[in-house]
């Protein structure tokens, strides 16, 4: 099914990387983002749903503290958190801080802090 087109759809996210393979490998591993050649030859990637696309980018600072924070739903948090850790990122708000939801924030290998969201229930 292709994308959902809307005024107003966030569609696109750079994500600053140190090394790009690395952060490939890392975010394929743990969410399952299809990884594709784009045509200026850059390496892209696809949301586990494709919703969202978007793009490792070199020569930027990473987003290493919360401004404008991204979380990235999952089915199921622990599993999540020990498949970043297992994959070079670490964890750096654990679940339960922001009770009731379900959420946690890690950093990626690049030292990007995002979030992560499970649905209660």
């Amino acid at each position: 099914m292709p994308p959902t087109l809307a005024n107003g759809k966030i569609c696109y996210v750079e994500i600053p990387a140190a090394d790009v393979l690395r952060s490939v490998a890392f975010y394929k591993a743990v969410f399952g983002w299809q990884i594709r050649r784009r045509g200026d030859g850059s390496t892209a990637f696809d949301d586990g749903v494709g919703q969202v696309s978007g793009t490792w980018v070199t020569g930027r600072a990473a987003s290493g503290q919360p401004g404008l924070l991204v979380y990235i739903m999952v089915d199921d948090i622990a599993a999540a958190i020990d498949a970043i850790i297992a994959h070079g990122g670490e964890i750096v708000q654990p679940v339960g801080a922001n009770a009731p939801e379900i959420t946690a924030r890690f950093r990626d290998p690049a030292g990007n802090v995002l979030g992560l969201y499970q649905e209660r229930g």
